[in-house]
């Protein structure tokens, strides 16, 4: 099964940035996305987690310090846009204080992008509010987010070359108190990703 989004990670194998309507050739423009953003300690338990199919499935493994839930893939935006992407932010993400939790066991081979990723047997009802609240409001405002149904989940494999039998993974229990605006580079050794700012929920 395949997310069929946009989303950064599972575009991360794109080389040429895709300027859409937010940025002109002439301005200064940044690749940016939407993410929940784990801390250390819940990257390395993603990594433990799912090493062993990794290493089983020919693949690349996701660099522990790059995993993460796309909420939103926006392209490349104007650097001039930045302070409107925080206004929407703020205004999707609700009152400070909230929490959002995610609890993965088990991993599916995505073909077309040849993919493996970690997703919840189920995902929260907060999440998919939080995802489609930023889809609408993105939109609304004028830039070019994936419009299509929202699937949180986390890439761990790249490249994968022989997916064999995938089993269902160690759980591994992410908690997150905010959203993260990322700029993502193309570089070489694969995509370099950074946190812009923060927004509580």
């Amino acid at each position: 099964m395949r997310c069929g989004s946009r989303c950064d990670c599972c575009r991360a194998a794109v080389v040429a940035d895709e300027p859409g309507r937010e940025a002109s050739p002439r301005e200064a423009a940044r690749r940016l996305f939407f993410a929940l953003w784990p801390d250390a300690a819940m990257r390395e338990a993603m990594a433990h987690a799912t090493r062993e199919a990794a290493r089983a499935s020919g693949g690349r493994p996701v660099p522990a310090a790059n995993l993460h839930v796309t909420l939103a893939f926006l392209g490349a935006v104007a650097e001039r846009r930045l302070g409107e992407l925080a206004d929407i932010a703020r205004a999707s993400a609700g009152s400070p204080g909230g929490r959002l939790d995610l609890a993965f066991d088990h991993l599916e081979y995505w073909r077309a992008a040849q993919l493996l990723c970690a997703l919840p047997a189920e995902a929260p009802a907060q999440i998919v509010t939080l995802g489609r609240r930023l889809q609408e409001r993105l939109d609304a405002s004028g830039f070019a987010p994936d419009l299509k149904p929202f699937r949180p989940h986390v890439t761990v494999v790249r490249k994968v070359s022989r997916p064999g039998r995938i089993e269902k993974m160690p759980p591994v229990s992410w908690s997150f108190t905010g959203l993260a605006l990322v700029s993502s580079q193309t570089l070489p050794a694969g995509p370099l990703y950074s946190v812009v700012e923060s927004y509580l929920l």
